[in-house]
C-alpha cells in the first residue's frame, strides 16, 4: 500500500471512529442513531445504512435506525433471526458480504428497494449480539476487504451507541413513570397530617419503590408502601401495575388481608418473575385506628405519648409474587391516638452496607419524634439518609396526629 492509500485508510478510520463522537453526546437515541449511521454510510459510500436490533426474546431483527431506507423503520420491519441473513451475520465474528444473487436480502425487502450489494456485521456488547448493522449499494460493488473491516469496527462502535442509548432512553422512562406514579398531593383527613419522601438510590438509579395514600368510598383512606425487587425500567413498569391492581382491589375488599391475598394471586399469574414487599392499611378516621397487612415488609414504627418509638407488633406475611404453600393473611389493629406517630418505610431507609439493619432500624426509633408530618419526615431523612446518597432507594411515609 503507497502512502497516499495509507493516509486514506487512516482518514477513513478515524471518521469511523467519529461515530461516538463526544459533540454527539447531546442528541437523544434516535437522533444519535441516525447521525451516525449517516456517518458510516458516507465514509464506506455506501447508498444506504441501517441498525436491526435484537428483540427482548431474541427471536427476530427489528429495524430500529437507517438511512436511505427510512421508511422501513417506520413500517417496523423484522427480520426472522432463524432466517439466512440473520444466522450468517449474528453466528459470525466478523463483517459478511452479501451479492445481488444470494436469496438472503432481509427477507427480500432490501432487494424491492434496489439493494444489489450488501454486507452485514454483528454487534456484539458483553460478549452477546444484540443486532447487526448493514449497508447497501444500488449498483454490483464488491466491498473490498477494508470495507469489510471498516464495517466491522463501526458494528462494534454502533453496540456501544445502542447499548448507551438504550440505557440511557430507559432510565428516563423509569423516571418519568416513576415519579408519575407518586402522590403529588396527599388526602386531607381531619385530624391527621401526612407526609411522604422518595429518594433514587445512588448504585442502581430508579426502582420499584412507591408509597400511595387514596380516599374510599366508606370514607376509610387506603395507606400503601412497597417495593419490587429489582431496579430500573422493568421494576418500575411492575411497581405501576401492583399500584394500580392494589387501588382496584381496596374498592372491592374491607380487609387489608384479603387485599394482598388477591394482589398475590395477580402476581403469581400475571407477573410471575416479579415479587414485592407491601404494607397495606385502611385508615377510619373516626375511631383513628387502622387495619395493616404486612406481605413481607418491615412493620412500621409507632411513636405515642405514652412511649417512645418502636417497632408496631404486626405479624408479617410472606411477600407477593412469593410462592409458598397457601394460608390466610393476617390484618392488624393498630390505634393511633391524639399525639401519636406512625411511620412507614423500605428496607432502604434503614439498611446501609457493614451495618447490622438493627443498627438503622433503632437510629429510625430515635429518630421518629411527636410532631406534624412534614417535620418527622425531614428529620428522620437528615438523621438516617445525611449527606451520602443511599444505595438503595428510600422511601418514607409518616403519619401524625400531633398538631
Amino acid at each position: 500500500m503507497n502512502a497516499s492509500a495509507e493516509t486514506s485508510a487512516e482518514e477513513r478510520l478515524r471518521r469511523i471512529e467519529l461515530v461516538t463522537d463526544t459533540s454527539l453526546a447531546h442528541l437523544d437515541v434516535h437522533d444519535l442513531l441516525d447521525e451516525a449511521l449517516a456517518r458510516v454510510r458516507e465514509v464506506l459510500g455506501a447508498d444506504m445504512a441501517a441498525v436491526l436490533m435484537l428483540d427482548p426474546g431474541g427471536e427476530e431483527l427489528i429495524a430500529t435506525g437507517s438511512v436511505g431506507i427510512e421508511d422501513e423503520v417506520q413500517r417496523g420491519v423484522r427480520v426472522p433471526v432463524g432466517g439466512e441473513f440473520a444466522s450468517a451475520v449474528l453466528g459470525a465474528d466478523h463483517a459478511v458480504v452479501f451479492g445481488r444473487g444470494d436469496d438472503v436480502m432481509v427477507s427480500g425487502f432490501l432487494q424491492r428497494k434496489g439493494i444489489r450489494a450488501l454486507a452485514g456485521a454483528p454487534m456484539v456488547s458483553g460478549g452477546d449480539a444484540v443486532g447487526v448493522l448493514c449497508v447497501g449499494t444500488f449498483d454490483d460493488r464488491e466491498f473490498a476487504d477494508e470495507d469489510v473491516e471498516l464495517l466491522r469496527f463501526a458494528a462494534d462502535r454502533m453496540a456501544s451507541i445502542s447499548q448507551v442509548g438504550s440505557s440511557r432512553a430507559e432510565r428516563i422512562a423509569a423516571t418519568v413513570l416513576q415519579h408519575s406514579l407518586l402522590p403529588s398531593r396527599l388526602p386531607q383527613v381531619e385530624g391527621l397530617s401526612m407526609d411522604g419522601r422518595y429518594l433514587a438510590g445512588a448504585d442502581h438509579g430508579i426502582g420499584g419503590d412507591w408509597y400511595d395514600v387514596f380516599e374510599l368510598p366508606s370514607g376509610r383512606v387506603g395507606i400503601v408502601i412497597g417495593d419490587v425487587v429489582g431496579h430500573g425500567l422493568l421494576a418500575a413498569v411492575v411497581m405501576g401495575r401492583l399500584r394500580s391492581a392494589l387501588r382496584a382491589y381496596a374498592l372491592d375488599e374491607d380487609d387489608p388481608a384479603r387485599v394482598l391475598h388477591k394482589l398475590d394471586r395477580k402476581v403469581a399469574h400475571f407477573e410471575p418473575d416479579a415479587m414485592a414487599t407491601v404494607a397495606f392499611a385502611l385508615y377510619e378516621p373516626e375511631t383513628a385506628s387502622l387495619e395493616i397487612s404486612l406481605a413481607g415488609h418491615i412493620p412500621p414504627v409507632l411513636t405515642t405519648p405514652e412511649a417512645s418509638g418502636e417497632l408496631t407488633k404486626v405479624p408479617v406475611d410472606p411477600p407477593v409474587g412469593v410462592a409458598v404453600s397457601p394460608r390466610e393473611r393476617r390484618s392488624t389493629t393498630i390505634d393511633l391516638p391524639e399525639g401519636s406517630v406512625l411511620c412507614l418505610f423500605t428496607d432502604g431507609l434503614v439498611e446501609r452496607r457493614k451495618q447490622p439493619i438493627d443498627t438503622g432500624l433503632e437510629a429510625l426509633c430515635e429518630a421518629v419524634e411527636r410532631a406534624p408530618a412534614h417535620s418527622v419526615c425531614t428529620s428522620v431523612m437528615e438523621r438516617l439518609v445525611k449527606s451520602a446518597s443511599p444505595s438503595d432507594d428510600v422511601t418514607l411515609l409518616v403519619l401524625s396526629r400531633c398538631a
